[in-house]
């Protein structure tokens, strides 16, 4: 696509460029000073940085190479990306962190670029479980499968909506519960679509999306949907994506854990049910009377219940190595669960002339039995082995302790393009760490600086005279600091702990001692608290690793952000200490591979909360004094941004006189 909107540089006859020159004026027509954006953005500001990054991608786009870019806040990596990827004329997948960034590309970024690129195509898509089934919708109102006056009128209002809708995205339907219970029993994922041979295959929403994907230039998805596509093209299912030749992650430092969670396999109690109660849905819609299936789905819970009750009650997660010693004693409720599994497959298997909806659930019974083999017998180096209890879910889950080999063969060496982007990919000024955890060969590097004045803006306090925070008086120590912070900044901040526990206990000790109004992760919907921090003055919100990142609130309401302890993982997390023990036995040194620029990225993203506009000004407080008085404190400092730095609250009380 040329710049047609707005004049394209390389047309003037009297010039002669090279190509590269000819890309670079091109570019400048939009990022430059007097440029398009400068014209049309109500908040433009020239951003050198932002024009280089443009300049990279564009570069890494022509050339079919990899690209590593990390973007400071503040720098427009968005339309930095964006633009070259529309002038590219290449179909590109933009993969993001959330669903919240998502939306806004898709509802905010794209329109605006619109102006400039009138014939660009875009689609958004999410995970099936998001969209409307209009076959499940049809086959409920044939059946008396409602439960109560609740799931009666929702159903009533879902009817209505799919006469219109043209997305069948449940995002549509206002006051719609995460927690409801008749959306699962309606929404199109996988295990229950039948493809092709649904009558309503022409009309499915899913359909709909694939056929706009097909025709788009950009198509928007997040992180978790693309890996669960990439795990999805090593079996039978059809690929959710249409063929792409670029791909872009933003918010990239994420894409590990994603990917090690989509490549790996999970059995739990809720995914035994799911299967023995769409089964008995599904003969009942299907009208279909056979008592040795209905037999074979009572004696799968009966095993089901036997089998998971043997996990202890106590919440978390735990290393599940020593699983020849649990299947030493309990063999026979292993080989229950299993048997009962294949039973369920042959009893399906026997049913004559049997619809789709119900072969299906033949091979869903076979995947859960291979799976929970997988989990209790492989012996493959690369996997990690762990049991999770989750309230009332009981989960087993196998995932691979190193993913790069597989995004090296299934994505680097597979795609013509793939540019990594985030405000934190750089440990001490350089990718190593990055690379190594992805895969990653060959790729061009860029760290642009954000155009912040980090100096005149942030002041970054780390008191010297708490305990270590391993140490039992840190809450307490903590606590009493936290109350001069919070009197010196009038409230408005976050406390980001690194543990549940933790913050809870500061909490309590905290919310006696000041007047501002605290807000406690848990007590509401993370959206909720936050618009509640947004429009309550001298809000303070204590929260964990979910308000670490992904969250923006600019202006001065948000004037704090304050760190229990430098954000090294649990080593005793299963995932966590498989890669320990490899790293090491492999000849490496895990914690200064993967446990230090792993902590230094998470910092960089917590403190990343605070200045999110050239007008924010605030104090950054991290209450471990290890980042001083510890050699590998270096790391972190060295691959901060210039803050000015205290380790005096005097001067935090001062800073914020000014301000």
């Amino acid at each position: 696509m040329s710049l047609e909107a707005d004049g394209d540089p390389e047309s003037n006859p009297r010039k002669t460029m090279t190509p590269n020159q000819k890309e670079k004026a091109a570019l400048g027509r939009v990022f430059g000073e007097q440029g398009w954006l400068a014209r049309h953005h109500a908040h433009y500001e020239f951003r050198p940085s932002q024009l280089e990054m443009a300049e990279a991608v564009e570069s890494a786009l022509e050339q079919g190479r990899q690209l590593i870019v990390e973007a400071g806040t503040g720098t427009g990596k968005t339309l930095a990306y964006l633009v070259p990827l529309i002038r590219s004329g290449q179909r590109v997948v933009i993969s993001t962190g959330t669903k919240n960034l998502q939306e806004q590309l898709f509802f905010k970024d794209i329109p605006f670029l619109k102006k400039l690129f009138p014939k660009l195509r875009a689609t958004l898509m999410k995970g099936r479980q998001n969209y409307l089934c209009r076959q499940k919708l049809y086959d409920m109102e044939k059946q008396p499968v409602l439960h109560g006056m609740e799931e009666v009128t929702l159903y009533a209002r879902l009817r209505e909506w799919e006469r219109e809708t043209e997305t069948g995205d449940r995002a549509e339907v206002k006051g719609l519960s995460d927690a409801s219970e008749l959306w699962p029993r309606l929404d199109a994922r996988r295990e229950t679509c039948t493809g092709q041979k649904c009558a309503q295959f022409n009309r499915c929403f899913i359909t709909w999306m694939h056929q706009r994907a097909a025709e788009s230039d950009l198509i928007i998805v997040n992180h978790h949907l693309f890996f669960a596509d990439l795990a999805l093209k090593q079996t039978e299912y059809a690929s959710l994506l249409p063929d792409y030749t670029a791909v872009v992650f933003d918010e990239a430092h994420e894409i590990e854990e994603v990917a090690t969670q989509y490549f790996g396999r999970q059995i739990s109690n809720y995914r035994v049910e799911e299967l023995a109660r769409d089964t008995e849905a599904g003969l009942k819609l299907k009208g279909i009377a056979s008592a040795e299936t209905l037999a074979a789905v009572r004696e799968l819970r009966r095993h089901s219940d036997a089998f998971f009750e043997l996990f202890p009650q106590a919440e978390g997660r735990t290393n599940f190595d020593r699983r020849e010693t649990f299947l030493d004693a309990h063999l026979p409720a292993y080989d229950g669960l299993r048997n009962a599994l294949c039973r369920l497959e042959t009893e399906i298997a026997a049913i004559k002339s049997r619809p789709e909806e119900i072969a299906q659930l033949e091979s869903r019974s076979a995947d859960l039995r291979q799976t929970l083999e997988t989990v209790l017998e492989s012996r493959d180096r690369n996997l990690v082995f762990w049991w999770e209890r989750r309230g009332r879910g009981v989960f087993l889950e196998a995932a691979p302790i190193d993913v790069s080999s597989i995004l090296r063969e299934k994505l680097f060496e597979r795609v013509r393009t793939v540019i990594l982007t985030s405000a934190t990919l750089a440990v001490s000024g350089n990718f190593g760490f990055l690379k190594s955890r992805l895969g990653v060969t060959g790729a061009g590097e860029k760290i642009l600086d954000s155009h912040f004045d980090y100096p005149r803006q942030t002041l970054l306090y780390t008191p010297l005279h708490l305990t270590d925070p391993r140490d039992a008086q840190f809450p307490r120590l903590a606590a009493e600091e936290l109350v001069g912070i919070l009197k010196a900044t009038q409230g408005r901040a976050f406390v980001l702990f690194t543990s549940h526990q933790q913050m809870r206990d500061v909490y309590e000790r905290v919310r006696e001692r000041i007047r501002f109004p605290l807000m406690l992760q848990g007590d509401a919907p993370r959206t909720a608290l936050l618009n509640r921090f947004r429009t309550t003055p001298h809000a303070v919100l204590f929260a964990t690793a979910s308000f670490w990142q992904g969250v923006d609130v600019q202006g001065p309401q948000l004037s704090a952000v304050i760190i229990d302890r430098l954000p090294f993982a649990v080593p005793t997390d299963p995932v966590v200490a498989a890669r320990i023990r490899q790293i090491n036995e492999d000849g490496g040194n895990a914690f200064v591979d993967y446990q230090l620029p792993q902590a230094v990225i998470a910092l960089k993203q917590g403190f990343g909360r605070l200045i999110r506009s050239e007008s924010d000004r605030g104090v950054l407080t991290l209450l471990d004094h290890r980042l001083i008085k510890k050699p590998y404190g270096k790391a972190f400092l060295e691959s901060l941004p210039s803050y000015r730095r205290t380790t005096r609250l005097e001067d935090v009380e001062a800073f914020m006189r000014e301000c």
